[in-house]
């Protein structure tokens, strides 16, 4: 239970795969006897069978830590050293293997452990998947001056969301030109590209930083993130905070089927960007004269 209590608060929250309270050690600390009491109604508090699962756990702990010292060693090319962990690791493999086979109550524990720790991080995942994830969100002097200055002189924020190809002229200039035609953007209205670099989509939550940058003669907002449709939602409300004025935003459809769409979205931060982005600031900002303005063509 210690290093349960060391591990899951530092990790899980983060990755999305607990809720935010599980950073806190006190309901963690009933969630764990929880499992541990069904754990021994299952068994009918067999203590062999638990002991089984406690020898399990240990050699598999001792097996696993040598198989990574055995592939550290390896890398470094230090052949001695892999020789002497590598016959380690074989040794402690047998052994567990061999106490399986004599001893699998200690696996079945083990699974049914495992099994609840996995079903309710996915759990976890899926229902946090239209949360705010930007822990913060700091838009760079130049990414601030292009809204406000649109603010200020035009009294609007026409916001064109961009996923960049091949970084060329005409892409910009056909993803202008396609927006104002399909989207009804008035002829002279300036607008603004937002585009979301691909990172680590296991980092579920992050420090956002939006950088303003010229490309092409065209305005540009770059923020990376593995998470686009929750940081395109992230950035719009910051924008309204620092302006206060309610920015306009404009999709294409994201092409393909829409359920491999959203389990993309689930699983890698992308899909369904468009109607995701929408969901998230719904769920965010309840107030519909607050919200940003979704424009889809």
């Amino acid at each position: 239970m210690a290093g349960l209590l060391n591990l899951v608060p530092r990790y899980l929250p983060r990755y999305g795969m607990a809720p935010q309270w599980a950073r806190a050690v006190r309901p963690l600390v009933l969630v764990f006897i929880g499992i541990a009491f069904l754990i021994t109604v299952v068994f009918q508090a067999n203590v062999d069978a638990q002991g089984g699962a406690y020898a399990t756990g240990v050699l598999v702990l001792m097996t696993s830590a040598s198989v990574a010292v055995t592939l550290s060693a390896w890398h470094k090319q230090q052949r001695w050293h892999t020789l002497g962990f590598g016959v380690i690791t074989l040794i402690l493999t047998y052994t567990t293997v061999a106490n399986v086979f004599e001893r699998p109550e200690g696996v079945r524990i083990a699974g049914l452990f495992i099994l609840a720790i996995m079903t309710t991080s996915i759990l976890s995942r899926v229902r946090r998947s239209f949360e705010l994830r930007a822990t913060s969100v700091v838009l760079d002097s130049s990414a601030l001056d292009y809204v406000m200055s649109d603010a200020e002189e035009y009294d609007v924020i026409r916001i064109i969301s961009h996923e960049p190809d091949e970084d060329t002229e005409a892409e910009y200039r056909n993803k202008s030109r396609d927006e104002r035609r399909f989207g009804h953007i008035p002829p002279g209205s300036p607008i603004i590209f937002l585009e979301v670099h691909p990172s680590d989509s296991s980092d579920f939550e992050e420090d956002l930083l939006v950088r303003g940058v010229a490309k092409h003669g065209y305005r540009v907002l770059q923020v990376t993130s593995g998470n686009v449709p929750n940081t395109i939602a992230s950035v719009l409300l910051e924008i309204r905070d620092q302006t206060g004025l309610i920015p306009e935003i404009y999709f294409e459809w994201t092409q393909g089927n829409p359920i491999s769409n959203m389990f993309k979205f689930l699983f890698t931060g992308l899909g369904e960007i468009a109607p995701v982005t929408r969901k998230v600031l719904r769920e965010s900002e309840p107030n519909a004269k607050r919200r940003p303005h979704i424009h889809v063509s």
